[in-house]
């Protein structure tokens, strides 16, 4: 998964008052990231653009992270670009709540420092909004599976191929089908 590097908002001289509120954007900068097995490039970093709110009983955070991502497109392996723009929705409690099991996702504490740490809303916006199969175009053909071309640049007979030899074999169920002689 990808870990990306701390951006820590001192919240401290901010939301004094229920209903206050603290805007900031940035940037993170971070060249590369990986889902699961796959990494993908990001061409300037990350931007955010995130809203304290002072909900009474703690801090809500709201906001977006927009980048252009590019990695290798699941079907023909060639670059495939994408752009990100997840959502980040994240809640701190002042205190320990009387009943935890009422929070179903659990719960995060804001500290007596009122230091709050992005870095993990932005790793979990990025993550969540990057497609699960990522491809160059919608229509990409892929790669044969017995030659390997690229069928979105060239076509092999590999295919036709294939099914002419499945038809003539004897393990084919309908191979006995040929022979058969209809009258008319």
């Amino acid at each position: 998964m990808a870990e990306f590097p701390s951006v820590t908002v001192d919240l401290s001289e901010q939301l004094e008052f229920p209903g206050d509120s603290y805007p900031l954007t940035g940037k993170v900068d971070v060249a590369t990231y990986t889902v699961g097995e796959k990494e993908y490039q990001l061409q300037d970093g990350i931007d955010y653009d995130v809203v304290f709110t002072n909900a009474g009983t703690g801090v809500l955070l709201t906001g977006m992270v927009r980048s252009h991502a590019t990695g290798e497109c699941d079907r023909c392996l060639e670059p495939a670009s994408f752009d990100i723009a997840g959502e980040i929705e994240e809640f701190y409690l002042f205190e320990e709540p009387e009943d935890p099991e009422a929070y179903e996702d659990g719960y995060e504490l804001l500290g007596e420092d009122r230091i709050v740490d992005l870095g993990e809303p932005i790793n979990d916006a990025v993550v969540m909004d990057t497609p699960f199969v990522v491809l160059c175009k919608p229509d990409c053909h892929g790669l044969c599976p017995t030659c390997g071309c690229n069928l979105n640049v060239e076509q092999c007979d590999c295919a036709a191929q294939a099914e002419a030899e499945w038809a003539a074999a004897t393990e084919n169920p309908f191979a006995a089908l040929k022979n058969l002689k209809l009258d008319e």
